[in-house]
Formats: structure tokens, sequence, C-alpha cells
């Protein structure tokens, strides 16, 4: 198999590839004019890169799977919560706390994985959708761990030991090493032949189980390791921030993911990465337009769905005739049988 780096050096050579990847070209370049400039713009970078680590996670289980889920976010607050709880109360490092707290929420993935998954379409997604809201009920009112709205303060920032990323361009800088790690892990699943498994049944699961592939035991696996991706997000997004509340892991959290999924390029690597910007930095382009600034983003939003509707990381199909990889799985999950016979 070839090595990413090589995959990214043989792509880039060509000039019209230069065109066809400029929607992530662009996003790492404002990540790093965020890390240059300072100032206002590297708190927006910084949420951008906390939900990239989000939504790739969402992108591995919807994108890869074929699968609906509206529950992530209870990962994300299991995990930030642990986090929060154990370095402020106990005095935790933050390390260890946030192994913690990935560790609970990967326990409650696979507890209500197992009967969950059972199910399909749109009853996945609505039972999910439950497992969202009851732990943001139990955020509300367990008020003697979690404080309820008021929230828990004085959370440490990331650190390692007696280092701390104390500074905002730290921070920016830890995730961005974050970032590439959980970019460069969900390019080795989709290309391994566990994802090659998650996109033949997202396609045909008849098909699938015809070539032998464990249904059910995969769907779990890719449940679990989404959920490890949500979690991580979640503990980062509160030592960032310094402080957690429930409307912190809200309803707007699924919604923010989802957005992101769909405008970067659901099943790419790198969509989840140019979502998070282009989102988060999309209504700061319009905010000199005031009053009409909710109206345009969302016309803006539309838009994009409408002439990319395979997102901005699906660009290819408009600046040649062949579809890249992803865009052809994409299209089509089903041929993924065959490379995953092909494979091995």
């Amino acid at each position: 198999m070839t090595s990413l780096p090589a995959t990214i050096f043989r792509e880039l050579r060509d000039p019209l590839n230069l065109v066809r990847h400029l929607p992530t070209l662009l996003a790492v370049g404002l990540v790093l004019y965020a890390i240059v400039a300072g100032g206002y713009v590297v708190a927006l970078a910084g949420f951008a890169l906390i939900y990239a680590v989000f939504v790739t996670g969402l992108n591995i289980f919807m994108g890869l799977g074929g699968q609906a889920s509206f529950g992530h976010n209870a990962f994300a607050a299991i995990s930030g919560y642990t986090s929060a709880v154990l370095t402020t109360s106990y005095g935790w490092e933050t390390l260890p706390a946030m192994g913690v707290g990935v560790l609970g929420a990967v326990t409650l993935a696979v507890i209500i994985g197992y009967p969950t998954l059972r199910l399909k379409g749109h009853y996945l997604a609505m039972a999910t959708l439950a497992i969202g809201l009851i732990v943001y009920e139990i955020a509300v009112q367990w008020q003697s761990v979690t404080q309820g709205y008021t929230g828990i303060s004085g959370i440490p920032p990331l650190g390692i030991g007696k280092w701390e990323a104390a500074s905002d361009r730290a921070q920016l800088i830890v995730l961005s090493l974050i970032v590439i790690l959980a970019m460069l892990s969900a390019w080795r699943i989709r290309n391994s032949r566990f994802g090659r498994a998650l996109v033949a049944f997202s396609g045909s699961e008849d098909a699938a189980r015809a070539l032998g592939i464990d249904v059910a035991r995969y769907k779990l696996a890719a449940f679990v390791v989404s959920a490890v991706y949500a979690a991580i997000a979640g503990s980062l997004l509160v030592h960032i921030v310094g402080f957690v509340s429930p409307e912190v892991f809200g309803m707007s959290m699924v919604i923010a993911g989802f957005t992101m999924l769909y405008v970067g390029g659901i099943g790419a690597v790198v969509g989840p990465l140019v979502g998070a910007v282009m989102i988060n930095l999309l209504p700061e382009t319009f905010r000199g337009l005031k009053e009409y600034q909710d109206i345009i983003y969302g016309v803006a939003l539309i838009m994009i769905l409408i002439y990319a509707p395979g997102g901005f990381a699906s660009m290819s199909t408009l600046w040649r005739g062949a579809p890249s990889e992803d865009d052809t799985i994409a299209r089509d999950p089903g041929l993924a049988v065959n490379a995953l016979e092909a494979k091995p």
C-alpha cells in the first residue's frame, strides 16, 4: 500500500491537482495563518480543529459505514466531563484524565452499541438521538458532579507533566498535531481491510455477508472507533476553553458536526478538516453584513450543497472528468466489495 506522503507528493506534481485540492490547501493555509497572526482568529481555528477530530469520527461511522448517528455528542460529553471533574476536583494531570474520559466513552459505546446497532435507518438515528438527549439531561440534573447549568470552571489547559500549552498559539500547534494524527489514522482505516469492509456493507449488507463479512461486528467496531474520536474532541474542548456546561455538548454540536461533514465531503478523509474550517470561518466572512449575515450564510450553505453535493473535498468532479477514489466510492459504495476481494 502506498504511503500517504508519497500519495500527496504524486498528487501535487500535477498542476491540475493543485486546483482540485484547493479547498484542502486553503483550510491548511488558514490554520497556518492563525498560528502566525494570533488574535481572535486563533480561537476560531482552535474550535475548527477540535470539530475536525469530532467529525472525523462521524465520517468513519457515517461516511464509510453508511450508518446514521445523532448521538456522538454523548461520547464527547462523557469524556469532557470526566476529564474536567478529575482535573478540577481530584487534581489529576490532564493526560491521564483525558485517557479515563475516553475509556468511559468507549465503554458506553460498547454497552449501548450492541443492542442499538441492530436497528437500521431512521430507527437507528432516533435511538442514537435518544442517547445524546439522555446524557445531556444527566449533565443538567447531576449537579453534585457536573454543577448543572452553572458549569465547571478552572479546567487546566492541555499539558504533559509540568509542561502546559498555556498560550493560544501553543494550543493551536498542539491541536494541529492532533488533527494530523487523526487524519493519518482515518486514512489508514479507510485503506485497510476494515475500512473496505465498512464501505462494502454501506453499499449492500447482503453482498457483504455473502463475502463472509460479519456486518454486526464491523458495525460495532466502527461505532466504537468513531466514539474514540468524539471522546478525544470532547476532552480537548473542555481543556482548550477551560470551562464546560451542558450546552457545550447539546444538539448544536450535532447540527454543527453534520453540517461540517456534508460541506467538507462525507466519505473523504480530508472532508472533516475542510468542513470544520469552512463552517467556522464562513460566518466571520459575512459578519460585516450585520442583519443580513444569517441569510447570506444560509444561502451560501445551500449553494454549496447544490453545486458541490459531495462537499468541498469532491471538487475534483468540477475540474476533470475522472472522479477521485473518494468520489467513486462515495457515489457507489458497492464498488468496495470488489476492492475487498482484490486486496489482501
